[in-house]
């Protein structure tokens, strides 16, 4: 049995070495990358001269900057002292409970109605306050300015970008109640 394999082995290894040496189809591959590349011309186009720097002097370093937060302060001053409308609300006077609490917290519930007076119900969170016209409500120095069946309307005196204070109309819409 030895025998038979030693036989087979040298009848099969000048096969393999005949095998090893054919191309396999890669002559004709390497003929046409010669013939591309001869072919090819590089084609490189000329950079042209970069652009020479003039350098500019700083002709503003003298003059005010215009990042400072002082010049920002002056000229708000300014347009304050322009526009000075005398709008402002009454800081001294006692605070009552309903400016306690942001706007959007409150909610008018109803209305209790009595001969020549109107008084809005208004709940925040669990409790419920009476108010009336001239009353104050909500952050923002709100007045109660009249109140319906509907809603509550209401003068809030805050301040815009410029720090002057102007007025701004807001409503209190009755809320229905849930079943």
């Amino acid at each position: 049995m030895m025998r038979n394999l030693g036989k087979s082995v040298l009848l099969l290894s000048p096969m393999l070495v005949l095998a090893g040496c054919g191309d396999n189809g890669t002559g004709e591959v390497r003929e046409w990358m010669d013939g591309v590349k001869k072919e090819t011309r590089v084609n490189v186009p000329k950079i042209s001269e970069p652009k020479v720097y003039v350098p500019v002097a700083y002709s503003g370093k003298d003059q005010i900057d215009p990042f400072n937060p002082n010049k920002l302060l002056i000229a708000l001053a300014k347009i304050r002292a322009e526009s000075n409308s005398g709008l402002k609300p009454d800081m001294n006077r006692r605070r009552e409970v309903l400016e306690a609490f942001p706007l959007d917290t409150l909610k008018m519930v109803g209305i209790i109605e009595r001969p020549n007076m109107k008084n809005a119900l208004i709940q925040v969170d669990k409790s419920i306050y009476q108010a009336k016209i001239g009353n104050y409500v909500g952050q923002n120095f709100g007045m109660i300015t009249k109140i319906t069946d509907a809603d509550i309307d209401i003068k809030e005196i805050v301040q815009d970008a410029s720090g002057d204070w102007t007025e701004r109309m807001t409503k209190l819409e009755l809320q229905e109640a849930k079943k």
